[in-house]
C-alpha cells in the first residue's frame, strides 16, 4: 500500500468512526448548543484528534527511523541498515536508502585503502631517502667533525665535540623519525618485535610506564593487518602522550578464535565527549581496510581504552 493509500485509511477509519456514532449514538445537537451538547462535542473531537494523532504516527514510524538515522550515519561505522519487509513506497524507499548506505560504504572503503596505501608508500619513500640521503650525509659530517676534532688544538677542540653532540643528536633524532615512518623492524622481525620497539622508544620520550601483555602463540597475520595494528597502536600510544595527562599505560595483544585483538588503555583523564578528530577517523579507515573494527570506551576505572579487532584471514592462518 502506498503512503497516500495509507494516511488516507487512518483518517478514513477515524472519520468514519465519528460518523458512525453520530449516526447511531444517542446524541443530539440542539439550536443553539446546550452545554452538555458542546462538552460531548469538544470530546468527541479530542477523541478523533487523538486517534488520528496516534495512527499517523505508527504509520509514519519508519519514515522517522529514516530520518533519524539519516542524520547519524557514519560511513566508518558500517553496518547501520533499517528494516524494509512488505511493500508500498515506504518500504522501497528504506531498500533503497540500504542499498545507497551499501554503495556508499564500499565506495569509501575503496577509496580509504588506496589513499593509506598512498600514504604509506610516500612514507617508505621518504624514510627511504631520509636513511639514505641524510643519514649517510650526516654520518659523513660526524667522521669528519671528529677527524677535525682529534687534530685541532685545545680550545678549538671543545667546540668541534660540542658540534659533534649536536650531531649526534640529530642524527638519533632522524633515525627515530625514519623507524615511525616506517618501522623497518616490521619487516624484519614481526609484529611482535616491532610493538616491543615501539612501547620502549615511547617510554623512553615521554616517561610514562608502559606495560605490555602479548599473547605466547599468536597466529601469522597478512603484512598489511600487521601494518594496522601497528599503525593503530602507534597513534593511540601518541593520542595517550599528547591528550590523556596519564601516568601508565597497558598495551595488550592477544588472539581468540578467528580474530587479533590490540587493547591500549591508559590511566588518564578518560573521554570527556564524544569528538573524534583525524587521529581517530584515521584509525577507524585502516581497521575497515582489513574488515575489522575499532572501539573507543572508557576504561573500567579512569582512563581510555582504544581495542582493535583484527581478523586472521585463512591465508594467513594456512601460512602458520
Amino acid at each position: 500500500m502506498s503512503l497516500f493509500w495509507r494516511i488516507f485509511a487512518l483518517n478514513a477509519v477515524v472519520l468514519g468512526t465519528a460518523t458512525a456514532l453520530l449516526l447511531w449514538a444517542p446524541v443530539t445537537v440542539s439550536v443553539p448548543v446546550v452545554l452538555t451538547e458542546a462538552v460531548v462535542l469538544v470530546a468527541g473531537l479530542a477523541v478523533m484528534l487523538v486517534a488520528n494523532a496516534a495512527l499517523l504516527r505508527l504509520g509514519l514510524a519508519p519514515l522517522d527511523r529514516l530520518t533519524k538515522l539519516m542524520t547519524t550515519v557514519d560511513l566508518l561505522r558500517p553496518g547501520q541498515r533499517l528494516p524494509a519487509s512488505g511493500g508500498g513506497e515506504v518500504a522501497e524507499v528504506m531498500r533503497t536508502f540500504n542499498a545507497m548506505l551499501e554503495r556508499l560504504e564500499q565506495e569509501r572503503a575503496t577509496s580509504s585503502a588506496q589513499a593509506l596505501l598512498a600514504q604509506e608508500a610516500e612514507r617508505r619513500r621518504i624514510a627511504q631517502e631520509l636513511h639514505d640521503e641524510v643519514g649517510q650525509t650526516m654520518t659523513a659530517i660526524l667522521l669528519g667533525l671528529k677527524r677535525a676534532a682529534d687534530d685541532a688544538p685545545a680550545p678549538l677542540r671543545q667546540e668541534l665535540h660540542e658540534v659533534q653532540e649536536i650531531t649526534r643528536e640529530s642524527l638519533d633524532e632522524i633515525r627515530r623519525l625514519v623507524r615511525r615512518l616506517r618501522p623497518g623492524v616490521l619487516d624484519d622481525l614481526g609484529l611482535v618485535s616491532a610493538l616491543t620497539s615501539l612501547t620502549e622508544d615511547f617510554a623512553t620520550h615521554t616517561g610514562l610506564q608502559v606495560t605490555r601483555r602479548f599473547d605466547t602463540e599468536l597466529p601469522a597475520l597478512a603484512p598489511e593487518t600487521e601494518l594496522v595494528v601497528y599503525r593503530v597502536a602507534q597513534e593511540s600510544l601518541t593520542n595517550v602522550a599528547r591528550h590523556a595527562n596519564g601516568r601508565r599505560v597497558t598495551l595488550a595483544l592477544r588472539h581468540t578464535d578467528d580474530s587479533v585483538v590490540l587493547t591500549v588503555t591508559d590511566d588518564g583523564s578518560g573521554i570527556k565527549a564524544p569528538r573524534e578528530g583525524a587521529g581517530i577517523r584515521g584509525m577507524r579507515e585502516r581497521a575497515l581496510l582489513i574488515g575489522g573494527s575499532l572501539e573507543i570506551t572508557p576504561a573500567p576505572r579512569t582512563g581510555t581504552r582504544v581495542q582493535l579487532t583484527a581478523p586472521v584471514s585463512r591465508k594467513s592462518s594456512d601460512h602458520a
